[in-house]
């Protein structure tokens, strides 16, 4: 027979899937890691299973103990799924710029959520961040993973996804290029590809209102570029341990609204009903590739971190859009 023990056995091995449509006039190959057919419908379920686990080896987390995080959705949906294989319980903190769905799929899993305001500095009492770590403290036998500085975040990257790509694209691939967050996926990965073919390069895709650009091209950290976004999932007002901005080529800021008109670009025409901050790498991607020239010598892997349901009252809702301007 033959079957899983448990849904979390079936992280990993998800599908390259070349872009035909949205890529028109582009001469480079481009081609898409959807990882929203990982079981937590996101790239986060890789490294919220190691962070448990390696927490459980060292002895930071115990049996029946509390996992409580700062999670714009699906690190906390990766880290749910795990607590319910092993025993524990949650308690996630969200902005409230997040998505309703996001949130609702968290309580689904049996997650508490405790929803924080998103227009405050992280070192606020109130910010997502703070309230997780109070909780931490506060909640006896309780572990806070801390995604942002937890270095099993890019070691999940660079034992999993870097070697899938490698392999899918028979070390072909010549650019690499993601959305940057909490800087695990993109770090794992890099140092991976790079360690393979030192040419390849890495293109982070950030948003405006996030400081990673500017921090990547003069060293200063300026908060006067910090302000605040609609996108989800990517971009930081912090600088997260888990950014090595050394295997980091190049930063691409998208707006916010092309980044929505993408996402759903790649639902119409490609069939993949993804989330915001994948429309934002793909539309970064191309941008990157046409201002670049890059050739049909050029395999180009954009990572897409997770699935349209996230987004069903946002993105993929016509009044919504109009309501921000994205749409007439």
């Amino acid at each position: 027979m033959k079957y899983l023990n448990h849904i979390t056995e079936a992280i990993g091995n998800t599908p390259l899937v070349k872009l035909n449509n949205v890529t028109k006039g582009v001469k480079a190959t481009v081609l898409a890691k959807v990882e929203y057919l990982n079981p937590g419908n996101s790239v986060k379920d890789r490294m919220a299973i190691k962070m448990i686990e390696d927490a459980e080896q060292v002895g930071i987390l115990k049996p029946g103990g509390t996992i409580i995080e700062g999670t714009s959705g699906n690190t906390g949906m990766g880290l749910a799924l795990a607590a319910i294989a092993k025993g524990y319980k949650c308690i996630f903190t969200l902005a409230d710029k997040q998505s309703k769905e996001k949130m609702d799929i968290l309580r689904a899993v049996g997650a508490e959520v405790v929803v924080c305001p998103t227009n405050v500095s992280p070192d606020h009492p109130d910010s997502y961040y703070s309230v997780a770590k109070r909780l931490n403290e506060e909640i006896p036998n309780s572990f806070y993973p801390n995604q942002y500085d937890n270095m099993s975040n890019w070691a999940a990257h660079y034992e999993s996804t870097g070697p899938e790509i490698w392999e899918q694209t028979d070390g072909k691939i010549t650019h690499f290029i993601t959305g940057v967050g909490t800087g695990g996926t993109v770090t794992g990965i890099s140092r991976y590809l790079k360690e393979k073919n030192p040419a390849i390069k890495t293109i982070g895709i950030d948003t405006y209102g996030s400081v990673f650009k500017k921090y990547k091209e003069t060293g200063v950290f300026d908060e006067n570029e910090i302000y605040s976004y609609a996108t989800e999932g990517i971009g930081e007002d912090i600088l997260p341990k888990n950014v090595d901005f050394d295997v980091i080529d190049q930063f691409v800021k998208v707006t916010d609204k092309d980044g929505a008109v993408m996402t759903r670009r790649l639902a119409k025409e490609e069939g993949l009903f993804v989330g915001w901050s994948c429309g934002t790498a793909v539309y970064g991607a191309l941008e990157y590739i046409r201002e670049n020239n890059l050739t049909e010598n050029d395999v180009v892997v954009v990572l897409l971190p997770d699935h349209g349901t996230r987004y069903l009252g946002k993105i993929y809702n016509d009044d919504w859009m109009r309501a921000q301007g994205y749409i007439d």
